[in-house]
């Protein structure tokens, strides 16, 4: 037998708070927007982010690029997820952006979301996503 093994700690952390998040499904998030083409460069990298995303929010995923266009110094690549109470990592209006050797485990909704279908170029490569929770808060297939 073999099985799909992910660490889901990390030396650098950034959650929602420990007390209240998990109760109001409200976690924090990071939401990068720019006004186009490479105006902006996200590096996500090595990060746990736990209690992340808000539910019955649209937009308020865990790590939602929104509208940027071409990224292509952008990346987020070994970081873990856990405990997000809306999606994990979104792409709207997003190109050649890269999503490599993440770990996600107990999130709400699509996990890896690409928003309009008119994301082009996105490079998603080696993650691994465990146990998916369903969400009423989204889309009906979430």
């Amino acid at each position: 037998m073999r099985a799909e093994i992910g660490c889901l700690t990390r030396n650098v952390k950034y959650r929602g708070d420990p007390e209240t998040s998990a109760d109001n499904m409200y976690g924090a998030i990071f939401f990068f927007h720019s006004p186009g083409d490479e105006s902006l460069t996200a590096r996500l990298e090595n990060i746990e982010l736990e209690n992340v995303g808000q539910a019955f929010k649209i937009g308020r995923y865990a790590v939602h690029f929104h509208m940027i266009g071409t990224v292509s110094n952008s990346y987020a690549r070994f970081n873990a997820i856990h405990q997000s109470f809306n999606r994990a990592f979104t792409m709207h209006g997003t190109s050649y952006l890269s999503l490599r050797e993440n770990v996600v485990y107990e999130a709400m909704g699509h996990n890896f979301f690409i928003e309009d279908a008119a994301e082009t170029k996105n490079y998603m490569y080696k993650n691994l996503v465990m146990k998916v929770l369903r969400s009423n808060s989204l889309l009906n297939t979430d």
